[in-house]
């Protein structure tokens, strides 16, 4: 799975949207609550160093069973220091690509069973560009949300 484009993180004027205090059952339905908890910033819910965050689109299958799909918005922190199972964003032999580390085998694993691991040699340059820390997708079909 490779990246379509990398964008810094820009600062918008905050929009509040409400934010419900009950829960949406993904079972039974349950009676609906009229009551709100505030508003909600998507920016601090999702977003912890912004300075050091940026948006890129996902492109490829090679993340699906992690539920990352070509097209998806992915949320990349450059802050964190990557760990053992993060998903990443790396560059490999200057070829940007998402995977998930696996420091201890030395390599990149995908997240789809028809897709083979990079092997991480001694000779291989390879940069961690930030770690995936969300991804947006949209479940209605053809539907993208205006400015995303």
């Amino acid at each position: 799975m490779k990246l379509a484009s990398l964008t810094p993180a820009c600062r918008r004027t905050t929009v509040l949207l409400p934010l419900y205090l009950s829960r949406v059952a993904a079972g039974f339905p349950s009676p609906a609550d009229d009551y709100l908890d505030g508003g909600l910033d998507l920016n601090e819910h999702l977003i912890a160093h912004t300075a050091a965050t940026y948006f890129a689109r996902a492109e490829g299958d090679s993340m699906i069973e992690l539920g990352i799909f070509s097209g998806d918005l992915l949320i990349i922190d450059r802050a964190l220091s990557a760990v053992d199972g993060d998903v990443v964003v790396v560059a490999v032999d200057g070829q940007l690509t998402i995977k998930v580390l696996d420091l201890a085998h030395s390599r990149l694993l995908p997240a789809n069973k028809l897709c083979r691991p990079i092997e991480i040699s001694a000779e291989s340059q390879v940069e961690i560009e930030g770690v995936v820390i969300h991804a947006v997708h949209h479940l209605k079909a053809g539907g993208r949300a205006a400015n995303l």
